[in-house]
């Protein structure tokens, strides 16, 4: 059993007349009290953000004072703890207090003092509390820019949004193109929530055989169907308390997508073959690289499926979207590969970075990670468009129009990726690509480039 953290004050006396004299005083001061007759096992029923305060008495049978100060310190080093002593005790108070006592209030005591020094603590617990809120939310701020890697607009908003989400008790569907990172962006919507503490179940109903989806999903009671010999736990079930997300969940059959959608409406799961409905504490994170509702529309999905879905969506930007972030993700991600490989990192020539901004990577992050492994090793960069032009030749992606316009292209490319590379150098970018200041001026009018296009301060015009 968990303490309500609604509950301000746990007072804890063994003296009958007193715990129901203190409880009188704090209770008429409008604070919720939760009055004990013993310390032992407390410090089980409290939660480490407990917001709350606790009001002990030193002397008690069992657990004393001193034995509860330390059991809930060793859990929470800064949850304010306020000691009562008898005449005697004071000795022991100060030992108290050197051991991180917040106060103690010597017998017998004015109740205005026990109102002072509660809500002395209350206000210390709320700072403490708030505190620890705003580091997480910078632990978390930085962790899913690590996991979730670009300075593009989409790539902030799309932050933003699962950073306002995560904490929610909101099922979520997840739109984006194969291999964008749906997985990545579930998992972190799992991590940064409460229930990161609790499982995370992923599966992907397009990976599933029809004939056991339904088993698969909700589960079986022995008998449920031939070669159903003992009871086997679905995975809804299996995620109670945690997450489960549900890849490729146009791929669902109509009459699973029922279940589905009772599941989301009650949260009870029923097993296959069985008559007892479930309790779940689960939150269902799906996703889809296709557009659900042109496919609720043809009926091939339930658009009342759909519009529970459709609550919360989350739409990944795909690669080719995202500007000059698939450099730095390349970088990135080749980065830790030549870790992970014991290898010196290489640097991208202005030829290769070029290349990457030019490739409309069809495959998203997921193909841009295999080249950077592959870049990584030494290998050649070798970018393949097969899957968006049909032609499994074809490595790099063709650029229309004649000759000199492929060259103007091609140096507009190039310029381009330097800027990104460089941008808060004038100097760095001409000499990276080996002409003067004024001709990089002259040509980055002749393509409509600029330092500000970059995220840089300078500007063609500023040029000497």
């Amino acid at each position: 059993m968990t303490i309500d953290n609604r509950i301000q004050v746990v007072l804890i006396d063994d003296d009958p007349h007193l715990r129901q004299a203190l409880s009188q005083t704090l209770d008429l001061a409008g604070l919720k009290i939760l009055p004990l007759a013993e310390a032992k096992g407390l410090a089980a029923q409290l939660e480490r953000d407990w917001p709350g305060v606790v009001v002990s008495d030193i002397r008690m049978p069992g657990m004393d004072g001193l034995e509860l100060l330390s059991e809930l310190h060793a859990q929470d080093p800064e949850l304010p703890v306020l000691l009562i002593t008898g005449h005697g005790d004071v000795p022991l108070a100060v030992q108290a207090m050197r051991a991180g006592a917040y106060d103690f209030l010597e017998k017998p005591f004015a109740s205005d003092a026990l109102l002072d020094s509660v809500r002395r603590a209350l206000a210390l617990r709320r700072l403490v509390l708030d505190n620890r809120s705003l580091r997480l939310a910078l632990s978390d701020r930085n962790e899913l820019s690590t996991r979730l890697v670009g300075h593009s607009p989409s790539m902030l908003r799309l932050r933003e949004q699962i950073g306002a989400l995560a904490a929610t008790r909101a099922d979520v569907l997840i739109l984006g193109e194969t291999g964008a990172g749906k997985e990545v962006v579930a998992r972190a919507l799992h991590d940064l929530s409460n229930r990161r503490n609790g499982p995370f179940v992923a599966i992907n109903a397009g990976a599933l055989a029809e004939s056991v989806v339904e088993s698969e999903l909700f589960g079986h009671e022995p008998g449920a169907f031939t070669g159903a010999q003992k009871r086997r736990i679905g995975k809804f079930e299996f995620a109670n308390g945690g997450t489960l997300f549900l890849d490729e969940i146009e791929s669902m059959s109509l009459d699973v997508q029922v279940k589905l959608l009772r599941l989301l409406q009650e949260r009870v799961v029923e097993r296959l073959g069985g008559n007892q409905l479930i309790p779940l504490d689960i939150r269902i994170i799906a996703a889809t690289k296709e557009d659900l509702r042109q496919a609720a529309d043809q009926g091939r999905f339930r658009a009342d499926l759909y519009y529970r879905l459709n609550v919360a969506p989350l739409r990944i930007p795909p690669l080719r979207e995202r500007g000059e972030d698939a450099l730095m993700l390349f970088q990135h991600f080749a980065d830790e590969a030549s870790a992970r490989h014991g290898l010196p990192p290489h640097e991208l020539q202005p030829g290769q970075r070029a290349l990457l901004l030019r490739h409309t990577w069809p495959g998203n992050v997921r193909e841009l990670q295999n080249a950077a492994e592959r870049f990584a090793l030494g290998l050649e960069l070798a970018l393949d468009n097969s899957a968006s032009d049909g032609n499994a030749d074809n490595r790099v992606e063709v650029v229309s129009g004649g000759l000199s316009e492929q060259v103007e292209n091609f140096e507009r490319t190039l310029i381009a990726a330097e800027l990104a590379r460089s941008h808060s150098s004038v100097r760095s970018v001409a000499e990276a690509l080996g002409i003067p200041r004024k001709t990089l001026h002259d040509k980055l009018r002749k393509h409509g480039l600029s330092f500000t296009d970059s995220g840089a301060s300078a500007h063609p015009d500023d040029l000497d």
